[in-house]
């Protein structure tokens, strides 16, 4: 996989960062991109110290401009994981704040289309002759949930862009995957969520055993962007055995 490389959005933390980590021992040249460019240096040095290779490209999904710019300066690309997104409250529909909605779709949706987009010439162009899109969904991408409009609605947003993509693409060599975990324990996802309440964050597992990790759903990816070029995993739900769907979960007391 001699300069393969692998695109992940989001990779400062959480599913992101774990995911660099699967498809650098993979052999994946990985391109680590995300806001913070502290976290992606670190992670940089990090896989560069373990013999991979790793470069940081500190970079906003949302600004087109940034993304056209990081577009150009790639040699190649051979995947793309779109993982950037999140979760900003969890007001019912008729108090929300518009402002939450119009940020989680500018993540979740258009980082993921303006990315896709920009990269797609190199994807279809792949030197392998097999270039892969990944989207990170979520099963809020799937069912509706009380409180999560917003982001139901975004994650829906993102399904539909990997769905029509996939139908768009057909018979050009790319594949399109997506990936839509459940009940992730991260060190941020929640936290983001519930703005910094790290007890209303901590509730959201309250006795649920084994809660899926980021390194569950990187191996998910992990494995669907390695099956031969002519496998495509369409759609992968994957989530914790305590959650049976997004408003059933079992936990102990």
């Amino acid at each position: 996989m001699t300069n393969r490389t692998a695109v992940i959005s989001g990779a400062s933390s959480g599913i992101g960062a774990a995911t660099a980590r699967q498809l650098a021992e993979a052999g994946y040249r990985v391109v680590l991109t995300a806001r913070r460019r502290d976290r992606i240096d670190a992670l940089a040095e990090e896989l560069t110290g373990a013999g991979h290779e790793a470069v940081a490209a500190p970079l906003d999904v949302t600004d087109r401009a940034a993304v056209d710019a990081f577009a150009a300066g790639l040699d190649r690309c051979d995947v793309l994981i779109n993982n950037a997104g999140g979760a900003l409250g969890t007001d019912p529909v008729a108090t929300a704040d518009p402002a939450d909605w119009r940020t989680m779709y500018e993540v979740n949706v258009l980082g993921v289309l303006h990315l896709t987009q920009a990269l797609l010439p190199a994807l279809t162009g792949s030197p392998s002759g097999d270039g892969t899109v990944v989207v990170v969904s979520s099963t809020a991408g799937h069912a509706t949930y009380e409180g999560g409009g917003g982001y139901v609605a975004a994650k829906h947003g993102a399904h539909v862009l990997a769905e029509t993509l996939r139908l768009e693409l057909c018979g050009k060599p790319v594949r399109v995957i997506e990936i839509a975990p459940g009940m992730v324990k991260t060190d941020e996802f929640a936290l983001t969520r519930f703005r910094g309440d790290a007890e209303r964050a901590a509730k959201v597992y309250e006795g649920v055993a084994e809660p899926l990790t980021a390194e569950d759903v990187a191996d998910t990816i992990a494995w669907t962007v390695t099956r031969p070029p002519h496998v495509n995993v369409d759609l992968l739900v994957v989530r914790p055995r305590a959650q049976a769907s997004n408003s059933k979960v079992h936990r102990e007391r």
